[in-house]
């Protein structure tokens, strides 16, 4: 089986989230997406993170009603910062009849260089690249294999900025699930 592995810390999960699984599922030959929950993502300061065990629960919230989509808790039990390479490795071993694929936005994919053995990813593994607005990609220097999205409906949320909002004590409706809305809420997170 083809899966296509979309990996974030999700603080919290939202619709933007979603909208680009869901695109990837129905435009590329992925047959399931796997929400790979990073417990502390080393490019990104852990100073605002909800506990990734109730991160992963927001995204299984979120996304229970959809077979095209599983939540993979994998990085919880592997070394800390987390780091892709590691993690397709481990999963490689466990899983070797699915074929594990990366799902990045052209920003992240810019700044690959930056990522623990990312020679080793690029040759081992493909890539669904979703363009986002500024970061094109207009030649695949690095020789990666990629499947471009170029028009994947993006939208423009951020998890700052519902974090913001709750902070704040403004609506986060439309910008995460229902069910997000109502566990954020029944839990008191990001107050």
């Amino acid at each position: 089986m083809k899966i296509g592995l979309y990996f974030g810390s999700f603080n919290p999960i939202h619709i933007g989230h979603l909208v680009i699984a869901s695109h990837v599922a129905n435009y590329t030959n992925v047959q399931q997406v796997w929400f790979v929950v990073s417990p502390q993502n080393p490019l990104k300061s852990s100073t605002s993170l909800l506990n990734e065990h109730q991160r992963l629960f927001l995204v299984q919230k979120a996304i229970e009603k959809d077979n095209r989509f599983k939540t993979c808790d994998v990085e919880f039990k592997l070394p800390k910062p987390s780091y892709s390479i590691d993690t397709l490795t481990y999963l490689t071993e466990k899983y070797p009849g699915h074929e594990f694929l990366i799902i990045i936005g052209s920003d992240s994919f810019q700044n690959i260089k930056q990522w623990k053995n990312y020679k080793e990813l690029l040759a081992n593994y493909k890539l669904i690249v979703y363009e986002r607005p500024g970061f094109e990609i207009s030649q695949n220097h690095l020789e990666a294999d990629l499947t471009i999205l170029k028009n994947a409906p993006l939208l423009n949320i951020s998890a700052t900025l519902i974090r913001e909002n709750i902070r704040l004590g403004k609506n986060i409706n439309y910008l995460v699930p229902d069910i997000v809305k109502e566990e954020i809420e029944k839990g008191g997170y990001y107050k």
